[in-house]
């Protein structure tokens, strides 16, 4: 009887133990990844001798300046948050430098300020992600905006065959700014959330589209449209200092919200490698993605297979070929480009989280 009392007894310490060491581990693993500098890339529109639109008389370049600044004031109040402007006046910046400024900077996160203007009374807030493809009214939307390039100097090398005019040019995507489509649809989402909940802006919802800002960088990245200065009430609300600070206090708010989310996204991952356990790791090529919802069929996806819909909020991705063998999924690959997607590419996830697929190849 002695002898089974101490057996519960030991069994007790081991269990509490165990517990005290897993939950040390877990707030080591937090205070490492709370000692990581964020850099969050803040990009005010237009500048100098590009003012952005002039609705109502207001100056697009100094409201986006103004709300810019904004944000960066509310993050640079936390510790472990770098602010990075990519203009803190009024001046001329090229849109490619302000991607280069981000990816020099190797930012984790980009967020371009612009106000919106339309021939209608059109109202409202909304945030974009760089897409495959719009529709014709996100398209003038993106025109309008890339019309800065043409105030560069040497424009013409810079950015060779494009076209503000083509839907191909506007179009182009590059597969490593794909890789981030989750995390910036991530991001959009929390900044239209508060405009719409917290502020009650007029939901003109997350959107795909194709603006060269966003092209130009190789992180998250969303470009905000604060809204219409051509709406007399908007424009009026949007050039207040009120205005200003309660649309920067929501996107700050917003990346506070995100961030918060990667350090405990990144406190479980710490966890898992501390424990050695690899989990399940699955490959899929991912052949296509938009607001269209598609049946599954092989007809529908030029002879293909078993193709997996997901959806994340308002978009749709279709996978082909899970495996959990690389070679497997490069051999996918091969066959989903031969079928004409030719934009098609390698993801990986472990445990139903999406990770790098170098990451995934190391786990391995």
């Amino acid at each position: 009887m002695h002898f089974k009392q101490n057996n519960k007894i030991n069994i007790k310490v081991r269990n509490l133990l165990f517990f005290f060491f897993a939950f040390s581990f877990l707030m080591n693993s937090s205070t490492v990844f709370a000692q990581k500098k964020y850099v969050i890339v803040i990009d005010a529109g237009h500048g100098g001798k590009d003012p952005g639109n002039l609705g109502n008389g207001y100056k697009e370049k100094n409201i986006a300046l103004k709300v810019a600044l904004n944000i960066g004031k509310n993050l640079s109040k936390k510790k472990d948050i770098k602010v990075i402007y990519t203009r803190n006046k009024d001046v001329f910046i090229d849109l490619w430098k302000r991607g280069d400024i981000a990816n020099h900077a190797k930012a984790d996160l980009f967020i371009s300020i612009h106000c919106d203007s339309h021939t209608s009374n059109a109202y409202g807030a909304g945030t974009f992600v760089l897409g495959l493809r719009g529709n014709k009214k996100n398209l003038e939307i993106a025109k309008r905006e890339n019309a800065a390039i043409f105030l560069e100097d040497n424009y013409k090398d810079k950015y060779v065959g494009f076209d503000s005019n083509s839907a191909e040019s506007v179009i182009g995507l590059s597969l490593l700014q794909e890789e981030n489509l989750d995390r910036s649809l991530a991001m959009a989402s929390l900044i239209q959330n508060n405009f719409v909940f917290k502020l009650k802006r007029h939901d003109r919802k997350v959107k795909q589209d194709n603006f060269q800002v966003l092209r130009e960088t190789i992180m998250p990245s969303v470009l905000v449209e604060l809204g219409f200065l051509t709406n007399k009430t908007e424009g009026r609300f949007l050039n207040s200092k009120k205005g200003q600070e309660q649309m920067g206090n929501a996107i700050s708010d917003a990346v506070l919200n995100y961030i918060s989310n990667l350090k405990l996204n990144t406190v479980i991952n710490n966890v898992v490698e501390g424990k050695e356990i690899v989990g399940n790791v699955e490959y899929k090529v991912q052949i296509a993605s938009g607001k269209n919802k598609i049946a599954t069929k092989s007809y529908n996806f030029k002879g293909l297979k078993d193709v997996e819909r997901v959806s994340i909020g308002n978009f749709y991705k279709y996978y082909f070929g899970n495996t959990s063998n690389y070679k497997n999924v490069k051999q996918s690959l091969k066959v989903a480009k031969s079928k004409g997607y030719r934009s098609a590419f390698i993801v990986a996830f472990m445990n139903g989280e999406k990770i790098s697929v170098q990451e995934a190849i190391k786990m391995q």
